[in-house]
């Protein structure tokens, strides 16, 4: 037999799962009433402990009276009765607010912060139209539960009205919407991200969040440099600002532009006078610099509407600069390795006939998203020695 205790602190513990979350707030006329079962007292109880066995019920007929949801009872013959006797066999709980009284009544584990999440949670739900966005926020209470509610409100309004690339070049303190003043993104850049990842399925985590929307950054972005051969920087590898890059020539005569960081691993040593740099993204700006047109340019990104938009980004600064593996052989000997791209970049202008082909071809695929990081090493090394090669 299950105390009124024991199953408050049971409700306490299964709010704090996920599932449970949605499936009991947003699963519709199914998830209520919910119904715990209490279980009869066993024989020795009755036979042997006659005290526990009248609180036993006394709690129970307390939890009716209190009107914490109803208690369902059932006529029960001991052995070496007369009389049959009452016994609580389930609690029904109506709705939600009854779940949360019994929580608060009972002060199970965690009841205080349990019930504030859920006050919140019903404001939230209630000004918060899409469902996938209601799923997000009852799912990730972390990720709004510092946030006011009016303004987490306020975020999934704003994410519905953005789009990628909408901000256009102004920086995202400038961007007006749905009455934001201009700290809003940075005060929930994370929320809004989470909520524009439910929309273009992570793309806004992919990318950042200011990539994902056109804006200009605010912050200086860091790159990764690594020279491919001896004598060309006293590190193996080193962090350097955009800003810096700007001002300050890199040794060597080749420079190879790599989308991805996590690509390094796949790039040949030792090339002689190159310098790798890794981890841009669509942070290009600083290829405006005079000393990079004196050098010999590269450019390998993810074959997709986005990597084709980077390129072409690069090639607005450099346009005698080469790609590489960023064509539509090279797509199609991979196509196995493709994924879906689930949010396509704004079309770019800058690209080359072939190349503007290819990115008409990747917008309809349904798996038209190559990432580099599954290209295998040696054709890698191959595209970059050819390019070294070539006058």
């Amino acid at each position: 037999m299950k105390s009124p205790q024991e199953l408050a602190a049971r409700l306490a513990q299964q709010w704090h799962s996920a599932d449970w979350r949605e499936h009991q707030l947003l699963g519709g006329p199914d998830a209520w009433p919910l119904v715990l079962t209490i279980g009869p007292p066993g024989a020795a109880v009755f036979l042997d402990d006659a005290a526990a066995l009248r609180q036993h019920l006394q709690q129970w007929r307390g939890v009716q009276q209190l009107g914490l949801g109803q208690v369902q009872w059932q006529d029960k013959r001991y052995r070496g009765s007369s009389d049959a006797i009452a016994v609580p066999t389930h609690w029904q709980l109506a709705r939600p607010s009854e779940c949360m009284a019994a929580i608060g009544h009972f002060k199970a584990p965690d009841h205080a912060q349990i019930q504030t999440d859920y006050a919140r949670l019903r404001a939230i739900i209630a000004g918060v139209a899409p469902p996938g966005f209601q799923r997000l926020l009852v799912r990730r209470l972390a990720q709004w539960r510092e946030t006011p509610a009016d303004a987490t409100i306020a975020a999934a309004q704003i994410a519905l009205h953005l789009a990628p690339g909408c901000a256009q070049g102004k920086p995202l303190r400038a961007l007006a919407v749905a009455g934001n003043d201009s700290k809003f993104f940075e005060r929930h850049a994370g929320l809004v991200t989470a909520l524009l990842d439910e929309r273009f399925d992570g793309e806004a985590s992919r990318q950042g969040l200011a990539d994902f929307l056109g804006a200009l950054p605010e912050g200086d972005h860091w790159l990764l440099v690594a020279p491919l051969a001896p004598g060309l920087l006293p590190f193996a590898r080193q962090r350097v600002s955009a800003s810096e890059l700007m001002t300050t020539p890199l040794l060597g005569r080749q420079i190879l532009l790599v989308e991805n960081e996590r690509c390094l691993h796949q790039l040949p040593q030792p090339l002689p006078e190159t310098v790798a740099i890794l981890g841009a993204g669509l942070h290009l700006d600083w290829l405006a610099a005079p000393w990079m047109r004196d050098r010999r340019v590269a450019y390998w990104g993810d074959l997709d509407t986005w990597g084709l938009r980077m390129l072409a980004m690069a090639r607005s600064h450099l346009p005698q600069l080469t790609a590489l593996l960023m064509d539509s052989a090279t797509f199609h000997a991979h196509a196995d390795l493709a994924v879906a791209e689930p949010v396509h970049a704004l079309a770019s202008t800058g690209l080359l006939p072939e190349e503007i082909a290819l990115d008409a071809q990747l917008r309809i695929l349904p798996q038209g998203r190559l990432e580099q990081e599954f290209l295998p090493a040696p054709l890698v090394a191959q595209a970059i020695t050819q390019w070294l090669a070539s006058p």
